[in-house]
């Protein structure tokens, strides 16, 4: 990872000019390498920083490095060459912020607070009352889509019925977009929620392995969700997010599968995603076979790096920095567009129409988001605090399943830290207001079944008024 494959990239032959850039770019992809690396080899399951790293490697490493080599891009880089040596400089300041914010969260000094709400656990009849929900909205989908066929088909297939159940021949586009991500949300996000909640019951609880209730509804969402959240008519990325959370639910105490979870997506977004898009459509399947073993990275998944650039050349041609009007949309996406006529758009889709392009469905990596909004300081302090945040995840996640059985608390944080994990690949990859709307269903049902319990920390010299306290 560190020196074998980037070498091997680099020295591929390709018109492609050995210029700042092209070193930087190596740079980024040997330290990305080297940390990716240390998540695999640690004795302690880190699987948010896991997934930031695997990405960087992936998304922001090699594939930009191969497609610097052959020169050629997923999607036109508008700019000057400058403009992608800034991005790349920019990506190098992000991950190393990233680093620093983790180092920090490790000296975290300790709470003094002697009151603190408890850890979240599962209320048992609201898990039985979201699984059951759960059932309804992914039939409704399946009603609306045409039937269970459609999921098996490829994507522009499955693309068209959602256009058609939500009215997308209709005037007014935003609000067919709106629909269909609501129909696909509610039709995805509740049933593999309930399969994670169920499966974590079943791992940690020989009591509910002899219950044939709990065996029989494990089964059927598992069913329901080989439907409604294959691979074959979902986003890779999604599908991504659906097997490191159910893994990574399933077998919480693992080093082999943490390790091989990371070690094997490295092979599948190198080798698979690429050559799995020739079956996105149905007339990609009859595609040549390409001459270079560098060019499959070339194609549309991995145009993070330059989708970067755009961006900056966006913002010098005179549109400037958002100063916090593109996260205040994210975080609103809610307000329908009806009540705020001015509610921005996604970053990709705002860059896409500027550049002239005719698909405007363009990824706008994290980076870009953050330096559109607050520029390479507020960029900085981003990574630096996603660092911290998702340093203290992982050690919860750690602390959660090493001890406590069933639905003991702590059960929620041992299911969300690997959600988060995997959904992380689609909040990295941008726009964030796309991946707005599975979050906020998320949130939803998660409040719904979730309970807090408040404890009581004793102080030193204080036991024993704690002690008495806990008894009353």
């Amino acid at each position: 990872m560190v020196a074998v494959l980037p070498g091997a990239v680099a020295t591929q032959p390709g018109p492609g000019v050995r210029d700042t850039a092209f070193w930087l770019q190596l740079t980024l992809c040997c330290y990305a390498g080297a940390r990716l690396s240390s998540m695999v080899l640690t004795a302690r399951r880190r699987l948010i920083q896991g997934s930031f790293w695997l990405f960087t490697y992936i998304a922001m490493g090699v594939a930009p490095l191969a497609q610097t080599v052959l020169d050629r891009t997923p999607t036109p880089v508008v700019g000057p060459r400058s403009d992608t040596v800034l991005a790349v400089a920019l990506v190098l300041c992000g991950v190393v912020a990233f680093d620093v914010g983790a180092l920090l969260a490790r000296h975290r000094p300790a709470p003094r607070r002697r009151r603190a709400r408890g850890p979240a656990s599962v209320h048992r009849p609201r898990l039985y009352a979201l699984v059951l929900f759960s059932y309804a909205a992914s039939a409704l989908m399946v009603v609306q889509l045409g039937g269970v066929g459609v999921f098996f088909s490829s994507r522009e297939e499955i693309g068209a019925s959602v256009g058609a159940a939500t009215g997308a021949a209709a005037a007014d586009a935003a609000a067919s977009q709106a629909g269909s991500a609501f129909l696909r949300g509610f039709g995805t996000v509740p049933v593999l929620l309930s399969l994670l909640f169920l499966t974590r019951w079943l791992v940690t609880s020989r009591t509910a392995r002899r219950r044939p209730l709990v065996i029989g509804l494990w089964t059927v969402t598992l069913g329901v969700n080989v439907i409604v959240n294959n691979p074959v008519s979902n986003p890779r990325y999604w599908f991504l997010t659906v097997l490191f959370a159910l893994l990574f639910t399933a077998f919480p105490r693992s080093p082999v599968m943490y390790r091989g979870a990371l070690a094997l997506g490295a092979v599948v977004a190198l080798v698979v995603f690429p050559y799995a898009d020739r079956f996105r459509y149905a007339e990609d399947a009859a595609r040549p076979e390409t001459e270079s073993v560098l060019e499959p990275l070339t194609l549309k998944d991995y145009d993070q790096i330059g989708m970067f650039a755009n961006t900056i050349s966006y913002a010098d041609a005179g549109e400037g920095h958002t100063y916090g009007r593109q996260a205040a949309g994210t975080v609103l996406f809610f307000v329908p567009r009806s009540v705020w006529t001015g509610k921005p758009e996604d970053t990709g889709v705002r860059v896409g129409q500027w550049m002239g392009m005719r698909n405007t469905n363009l990824s706008a990596p994290l980076w870009a988001e953050l330096w559109l909004d607050f520029g390479p300081l507020g960029m900085t302090g981003g990574f630096l605090a996603a660092g911290y945040v998702a340093s203290r995840a992982d050690r919860r996640y750690v602390r959660h399943t090493a001890a406590g059985t069933g639905y003991a608390p702590g059960a929620v944080a041992a299911i969300v830290t690997p959600l988060v994990a995997g959904y992380g690949f689609i909040l990295l990859r941008g726009p964030l207001l796309q991946a707005m709307g599975r979050i906020g269903i998320a949130v939803v049902c998660l409040t719904l079944v979730t309970t807090f319990r408040t404890e009581e920390r004793a102080g030193p010299g204080r036991r024993g008024n704690a002690a008495r306290k806990l008894l009353r």
